[in-house]
């Protein structure tokens, strides 16, 4: 199983963006998909996770400003980020949990800054 992670950059505070994470390879029964973020000198922590029932659960710090969101046709997670604040920046992983295994992409640069 391979991830493949995009979308971040160089945003403005109050700015958007969106992050896709496209899962590939051997999947049979996804469990979970969910994006985490590490800041430098930080713990990696986690952001958002959604379930394959479609229950989502948001770190305190985003919620009511970022939406996870998946594409099962596709095995695709998105992150919906606005309101982008300067403590937002982090390299963002997602991650793709089936039975038995846990699967991490390779991580994408977000950094909000004027």
């Amino acid at each position: 199983v391979q991830l493949q992670a995009s979308g971040g950059g160089l945003v403005q505070p109050g700015g958007s963006l969106r992050l896709s994470c496209a899962a590939s390879g051997s999947i049979f029964s996804i469990i979970a998909m969910a994006w985490y973020r590490q800041a430098p000198g930080n713990q990696r922590e986690l952001v958002a996770t959604i379930l394959s029932g479609g229950s989502t659960n948001y770190a305190d710090s985003v919620k009511g400003r970022f939406t996870i969101a998946r594409d099962n046709a596709k095995n695709t997670v998105y992150l919906q980020m606005n309101s982008l604040k300067p403590e937002d920046t982090a390299v963002y992983y997602c991650n793709v949990r089936l039975p038995g295994r846990l699967y991490w992409g390779q991580g994408t640069l977000v950094t909000v800054s004027s």
